[in-house]
């Protein structure tokens, strides 16, 4: 366990002038960058959905089906490389730098997909903008580190899974119709503008967060950075696993687990695969929560397909309760998170994700009306919306000036290459099973244990003085 003493997390922060001041993140002189903040991670993810939304038009536009999976793919590989990258520097110099060269990648591939003339441009503009979107993240966790007093992370981390809840329900509608009404490249060009827009507001703010008064706790930037490099090539090789047939795609699934596995232990905790108390625990489940979630999530639109004959748009729909449920728990776990706990919010969180995916199980198995999916998968968002952002306040209360970038990092990196890993575990398992019925149960099955797993941890969180003031 590292940086135990949350009270060495910041360097200077505002001194409220009032009570009120005190207790939101919503006046001065928190206002701009919480703002600023939450405006880049929104933006981030409205990048994402939009881009899943248009990218089948601007593949056809520009004859580039071809690369259409490494359109997505490659992006993910490269944000690896950004969270390790930013995560060094911030520990190094402060997050300033980070952030704008962060934001500056994230623009410059943003302005590239906008100007792309053919499909390796655009495939190039978005290995750029992951290196920003990665970088961009985990910067963003130190500046809230450094800012914010101990009893506002709590609501900043539910601001921002909100900020990444709400595009899912606007996201694809807008990019829809500007690629419809205008053109798809203004989806890129749009994006890149308001990002410019959010970075005003956080910009000034930045000023004098300075580097840490000693050195950074974990050395060796060259070695990590190689290593995350390996990371990320092992991540897109388990992606592409799946296009594979037969056996082959299980040997090239099994061999990509393990570079992964050895080459991603030094970018995390020490003790983190042996579920150590504390900060290794919180990354661990992390990675747990985000492998069942995200993994089987992408199965249940097409169980409602598949099954119950449901379009494509409804289907789709049918995740909405969950986006929703997502936000207004993750603003409970904000503002009540300390009364609530580390251990019930863990215990909550995981058991409301497990029936969930018990549920969808079921109706896979047993052919129980479509509703139940719809209904309970709702339940998935609750338990992610209070486990989720407090996963991250207790990332930022273990760790002290010296390592937040490594540890913000770190919880990001487990929590992309878990859900990474799943998603391509349960891909080869559904593919192995085509035309059997048990396919889907299968699927939700594999979520199922990875969401009981993520409660091991979960009772090993500990507590790291996180309500503490500053």
């Amino acid at each position: 366990m590292t940086g135990t003493d949350p009270r060495g997390l910041s360097g200077s922060v505002p001194i409220p002038h009032s009570p009120a001041e005190a207790t939101t993140i919503w006046r001065r002189p928190y206002l701009l960058t919480t703002v600023g903040a939450v405006a880049l991670i929104f933006l981030a993810a409205l990048q994402s959905l939009a881009v899943t939304t248009v990218m089948p038009v601007v593949a056809a536009d520009l004859d580039g089906q071809a690369l259409y999976a490494v359109a997505f793919s490659g992006t993910f590989a490269t944000s690896v490389i950004g969270m390790v990258a930013a995560g060094a520097w911030s520990d190094r110099t402060g997050p300033t730098g980070p952030l704008y060269t962060a934001a500056a990648f994230f623009v410059a591939g943003l302005a590239v997909d906008a100007l792309a003339v053919d499909m390796p441009m655009l495939v190039a503009g978005r290995l750029v903008m992951g290196l920003g979107s990665g970088g961009q993240v985990v910067a963003l966790y130190v500046v809230v580190a450094r800012v914010f007093p101990a009893h506002l992370q709590g609501r900043v981390m539910a601001a921002f899974s909100a900020a990444w809840i709400v595009p899912s329900l606007v996201g694809p509608v807008l990019a829809g119709a500007v690629a419809e009404h205008l053109h798809w490249r203004w989806v890129f060009a749009g994006v890149a503008f308001l990002t410019l827009v959010a970075f005003a507001m956080i910009a000034p703010r930045l000023r004098g967060l300075g580097r840490s008064s000693r050195e950074p706790r974990v050395g060796g930037v060259g070695r990590r950075l190689i290593l995350a490099v390996v990371v990320a090539a092992a991540a897109l090789g388990l992606s592409l696993a799946g296009e594979l047939d037969g056996a082959l795609g299980w040997i090239v699934a099994v061999g990509a687990l393990v570079v992964v596995a050895a080459a991603i232990l030094p970018l995390l905790p020490v003790r983190t695969l042996r579920l150590g108390r504390g900060l290794p625990s919180v990354v661990a489940m992390r990675g747990l929560v985000a492998g069942a979630l995200f993994g089987a999530e992408i199965y249940v639109p097409y169980l409602l397909i598949a099954r119950f004959g449901f379009s494509p748009t409804l289907a789709g729909a049918g995740l909405t309760l969950a986006a929703l449920t997502w936000a207004v728990s993750a603003d409970v776990s904000g503002r009540l998170g300390d009364r609530i706990g580390n251990r019930r919010i863990a215990l909550t969180g995981a058991s409301l994700l497990s029936v969930a995916l018990v549920a969808c199980l079921l109706t896979a198995a047993l052919g129980l009306p479509a509703w139940v999916p719809i209904v309970f998968w709702g339940f998935a968002g609750l338990g992610m919306g209070i486990v989720y952002p407090r996963l991250t306040v207790l990332t930022i209360a273990y760790s002290s000036a010296r390592d937040q970038g490594f540890n913000s990092s770190a919880l990001q990196i487990s929590d992309s290459i878990g859900a990474s890993a799943a998603m391509a575990v349960m891909g080869l398992a559904f593919t192995a099973l085509e035309g059997s019925d048990a396919r889907f149960a299968v699927v939700f099955g594999i979520g199922l244990l990875l969401a009981l797993l993520a409660i091991v941890p979960g009772l090993r969180l500990g507590h790291a003085r996180e309500t503490e003031s500053r």
